[in-house]
């Protein structure tokens, strides 16, 4: 599936992206890495050059997916590099926490317009590339904040909705066009982006986040690739989140009840 395959990665230089791009190099795909830190990314790169197949590309590109002209330039200049790619993986993002009150404006835009706006951007960058090509798939990384209203994630949480709306509709959009969209719904995994969380989280959050256990980086790349082979599209890893989906799909009324419990606990428990 991935062999001779050439996969755009966003957010490639860390985390779930430079994960994937370790499997996909193994598995003989040319990658074509986005993401602004051209120090990280260079680093991503040499990685990459110690299991790609031999005839296989590893190409980096700074790019920031909010400037929806820069991302349109970089695609460009991934086709004149690369070729047309087949696969785009959406995974850059950022996170905030913090109290909806404490929340500012401008972290509700810089939120949205790196995890929304971002993804975006790139997706109608590639489309002309699809259509031309006739076919290609979108998998956007979400986060299970783009299911459930998570305490602290105001921002993160309504970005993340809004990439779940997006995915739906283009799924049935893009299907007759032979380009296939999935979408991703981890729970909270070991990351950089979660190690700077942890750094100033509130004990709400990490109470209501934590209800659902932490994954390993291995297991969550692992499920994505599965995934992608069996062409599911929404990708939930981890069992304890799948049923956490299915619950708050099915009955949410037990769904909002369960976090009010907990908060409530919480409180309670503080205020001894």
């Amino acid at each position: 599936m991935f062999n001779e395959k050439t996969i755009v990665i966003t957010g490639g230089s860390s985390g779930l992206g430079k994960e994937l791009a370790q499997r996909f190099a193994k598995r003989g795909a040319n990658i074509a890495l986005v993401a602004r830190d051209e120090t990280k990314l260079r680093t991503v790169q040499s990685s990459l050059m110690q299991v790609l197949k031999e005839g296989r590309r590893a190409e980096i590109f700074s790019c920031d997916v909010s400037d929806a002209d820069a991302v349109e330039k970089t695609m460009q200049s991934i086709v004149n590099t690369m070729g047309m790619p087949d696969m785009l993986i959406n995974s850059a993002g950022i996170l905030r926490e913090s109290h909806f009150e404490k929340q500012s404006l401008e972290t509700f835009r810089e939120v949205m317009d790196i995890n929304f706006f971002g993804t975006l951007h790139c997706i109608k960058a590639v489309l002309p590339f699809f259509r031309q090509k006739g076919g290609g798939r979108i998998v956007i990384v979400c986060s299970m904040a783009g299911l459930l209203g998570v305490f602290g994630y105001a921002s993160y949480c309504a970005s993340k909705h809004a990439l779940s709306g997006l995915a739906s509709t283009i799924r049935s959009e893009l299907k007759p066009h032979n380009i296939i969209v999935q979408i991703v719904y981890p729970p909270e995994f070991e990351s950089p982006m979660v190690d700077e969380l942890n750094t100033y989280r509130s004990e709400e959050n990490r109470t209501i986040v934590q209800t659902i256990p932490v994954l390993d980086i291995d297991v969550v790349a692992d499920a994505v690739i599965e995934g992608m082979e069996k062409n599911k599209y929404e990708i939930i890893p981890g069992l304890t989140a799948k049923i956490m989906a299915r619950i708050d799909r099915w009955f949410p009324a037990l769904s909002r009840a369960v976090i009010d419990f907990q908060i409530k606990k919480f409180f309670r428990g503080k205020n001894k």
